[in-house]
């Protein structure tokens, strides 16, 4: 009997790690949330007013989507924790980035305004069209656009470290990109997915 010990201690183990193991999915849900509310903040009143126009098919839709993930989360008890989940994002650093951004809107916005420039695909900004800025402004654009995207990819590098999962700041980016073009005023233009220029 003793030499089977060894056996029987082994699969016990197993047994039990598979029943503490927790798998962490990214909590898009939740990253939605935060971009809408850091974006918002960024944009002020030049979001999209289609964005507002629509809250109410969103609510609905939203209520039909929070129905179906508690009857998943009935069947499925391990989707529990995803859809509990929530991103911190009032870090001082994210904070601090957030205040940035905000504070180059105001010079920004005309570009975005003219068409200019434009949302990326990829959750940042590029001139989109250079003839659109007058000469001596261009190398002012060059540089407002290089610092807003350090300040993008500092914020999505930052959210996922804040919250534990620096491998989630690829969706995290990809999330933002999303409601950036979401959020973009009539008129703005934003890349689809396969890197065209539409205007909103």
């Amino acid at each position: 009997m003793a030499r089977y010990f060894p056996l029987q201690l082994a699969a016990i183990t197993l047994a039990l790690s598979a029943c503490v193991t927790i798998n962490v999915y990214f909590p898009a849900a939740a990253a939605e949330k935060a971009a809408d509310k850091i974006i918002e903040d960024v944009l002020g009143d030049s979001a999209s007013s289609s964005n507002k126009r629509s809250s109410l098919v969103d609510g609905a839709s939203r209520t039909l989507l929070a129905a179906t993930a508690g009857v998943l989360n009935f069947l499925v008890p391990t989707a529990q924790a995803q859809s509990q989940a929530d991103l911190n994002i009032a870090t001082p650093a994210v904070r601090q980035l957030t205040q940035s951004m905000e504070a180059r809107f105001a010079q920004l916005k005309k570009y975005l305004d003219s068409g200019a420039v434009g949302f990326t695909r990829d959750g940042l900004v590029e001139v989109r069209d250079q003839n659109l800025v007058a000469l001596p402004e261009r190398n002012a654009v060059r540089k407002l656009v290089a610092d807003e995207n350090a300040d993008r990819a500092n914020l999505y590098r930052e959210i996922a470290t804040a919250n534990g999962h620096p491998e989630w700041e690829s969706d995290i980016r990809s999330t933002f990109a999303t409601r950036w073009a979401s959020k973009a005023a009539a008129g703005w233009y934003v890349q689809d997915s396969s890197g065209a220029w539409k205007q909103k």
